[in-house]
């Protein structure tokens, strides 16, 4: 059992964390949902594909991310792309190569490919 001097100096240490983690404003996140249904329809290929892109690229204006469960495990994998000042773009039913032409032509470019949202999707 820890004592409460102990618990507070944890609660610090993990606060300070915390806020070395805090996101620049201005940074575009990329956000892969890893929730099961995710994983088991291939969102790890898809995670790692763009955070070795992003890495080889040198973009250091993007966070990619996990997230949990997104709620639309019909389309899973899903790529959510979140740049300041825009609405959030949704990918769906994404692979490792899908992955890599949004890197290129998204956030390099800033032309969404449209053809992988889920608006293309034609139900949402």
């Amino acid at each position: 059992m820890k004592t409460l001097e102990e618990l507070k100096a944890i609660r610090e240490k993990m606060q300070g964390q915390v806020g070395l983690r805090s996101e620049n404003e201005n940074q575009t996140r990329v956000v892969v949902g890893m929730a099961t249904c995710g994983i088991a329809s291939g969102a790890r290929p898809v995670l790692t594909a763009l955070s070795d892109a992003v890495q080889t690229k040198n973009l250091t204006n993007i966070a990619v991310t996990q997230t949990g469960c997104i709620g639309l495990c019909q389309y899973e994998p899903i790529v959510e792309v979140f740049e300041p000042g825009k609405d959030k773009v949704t990918y769906v039913k994404m692979t490792p190569e899908k992955a890599l032409e949004v890197v290129e032509q998204h956030l390099i470019r800033g032309q969404v490919v449209s053809k992988y949202t889920i608006s293309s999707e034609g139900r949402i």
